[in-house]
């Protein structure tokens, strides 16, 4: 078996209450620059009721109770929303579940006696940090590009007083609930960030708040989006990955952006885009 070689696609579903008899078959690296290896662990008893990361917790406290060394692994609010938690599993980015956070997975999407495989994110961008953790602090670096938002300072305006299409609305919100996990990268043959970028682009530039800095935040992050991560070639598998299924069309949008900033940046004021 291959580390990303895909088990089943989905199990029958284990009834409330049961227990499952699992192998984990997880990345042990003591460092970013030490060799790393998969290593096998018995995980007998595991409740069906569990989240993915209480089943690791489990282990980890019997690891622990073993003298040995528990298993990194990251994670944070536990929810769905804060995009820490990100693992590999079975060769898929945060598991068998679309649409679905890996502290979100739950252990009755696996069937009893099944190897479950656990990796790392795995991209030159997101270096491992230890066992299952890795460094997206490349992340930070697009958003940082970003830059701010030009407001007018002082009390909250009336809801009402900027009108905003519902359909447009909609849109913003959608790429607003990007988590910024890093899947999409993961997923990704390439290693391409612009299903994050994308995201985080058109969730303020499709709003009237975020159009004084649209050109100049877009070329920023665009750029430095592309210093750090490999190009994208339309697989779509950054979608299929996305726990929040953001659209790829969002991508689209950040080209057409892309393309207008260089030309009004640049001032070729006498052009149209």
């Amino acid at each position: 078996m291959t580390a990303t070689e895909p088990l089943s696609d989905s199990p029958a579903p284990a009834a409330p209450g049961r227990t499952l008899n699992l192998t984990l078959r997880v990345w042990r690296q003591a460092g970013p620059d030490a060799p790393g290896a998969f290593e096998d662990y018995d995980a007998p008893g595991i409740s069906v009721d569990m989240s993915f990361l209480e089943m690791l917790d489990v282990v980890n406290e019997r690891l622990v109770e073993q003298s040995r060394e528990p298993i990194t692994f990251d994670h944070d609010c536990r929810e769905g929303i804060c995009g820490t938690c990100s693992l590999m599993i079975n060769g898929r980015p945060h598991g068998p579940q679309r649409g679905t956070a890996t502290c979100q997975l739950h252990m009755r999407k696996f069937a009893d006696g099944d190897t479950i495989v656990i990796e790392p994110w795995r991209a030159e961008a997101f270096p491992v940090v230890r066992d299952l953790a890795v460094d997206r602090a490349a992340f930070d670096r697009i958003v940082e590009a970003g830059g701010y938002i030009t407001v007018n300072a002082g009390s909250a305006p009336d809801a009402n007083l900027i009108p905003i299409p519902k359909s447009v609305a909609d849109a913003a919100f959608d790429a607003a609930a990007c988590i910024g996990c890093g899947a999409c990268v993961a997923a990704c043959p390439n290693g391409a960030a612009q299903l994050f970028t994308s995201a985080k682009l058109a969730h303020l530039n499709l709003l009237p708040q975020g159009q004084a800095e649209r050109y100049k935040r877009t070329e920023a992050m665009v750029d430095t989006m592309e210093e750090l991560f490999g190009s994208c070639t339309n697989h779509g598998e950054c979608e299929a990955a996305c726990p929040k299924e953001i659209p790829i069309d969002f991508i689209a949008l950040l080209n057409k952006d892309y393309l207008r900033a260089k030309l009004k940046n640049r001032r070729y004021l006498s052009r149209k885009p």
